[in-house]
């Protein structure tokens, strides 16, 4: 096994506020999952390197995706993007009834802590709030897309984790979807 460093050659990342909801068809979906809550309702969808989470409020809509190529999607409604590079925040400006914030976190490890990263969060992904994909990228090296979430009565928080093994890198982002109403 090898303890270098994995290809310095990394995908751009790139997370992209909407303030609307955007069609499935624009995805290649992986899962699907639905929350409803009184106040608000969500929709998460998981990609290969990627999610979309869609926030709804008396017909108010946030949409956040993280993609390692945004370059397909519209512009409309687009509130706000930002490259997922190094470490970064975000927070939106209150919208009618919505408010929203985020952190991004991108890392490149090691062969090694990449295999034990990638262990770890197969076990953190048996949590039952968690949804996860995973698969294999061109090299063979396993790759995996998790998003965990917490509901709380006027706040929905969700976490990303996206590794990518023959890069090493591993994109964390945590995101709070706010009903101010």
């Amino acid at each position: 096994m090898s303890i270098g460093h994995k290809s310095s050659n990394t995908q751009m990342f790139r997370l992209m506020l909407y303030q609307r909801a955007l069609h499935p068809e624009l995805f290649e979906l992986q899962a699907r999952r639905t929350h409803r809550q009184p106040e608000y309702e969500v929709e998460s969808w998981i990609l290969a390197a990627g999610h979309v989470v869609r926030f709804q409020v008396n017909g108010q809509t946030l949409t956040e995706t993280v993609l390692d190529s945004g370059d397909h999607l519209p512009e409309t409604g687009l509130v706000h993007a930002l490259p997922c590079l190094g470490e970064k925040d975000y927070e939106m400006q209150p919208m009618g009834a919505l408010g929203y914030v985020t952190t991004i976190q991108t890392e490149t490890l090691t062969d090694n802590l990449y295999d034990a990263t990638y262990q770890e969060m197969r076990d953190y992904a048996s949590e039952p709030s968690a949804m996860i994909y995973e698969w294999k990228d061109a090299d063979g090296t396993p790759c995996m897309s998790l998003l965990d979430c917490q509901k709380y009565k006027k706040e929905y928080h969700i976490q990303s984790y996206h590794l990518l093994g023959s890069t090493g890198l591993v994109l964390r982002t945590q995101s709070i979807f706010e009903s101010r109403g």
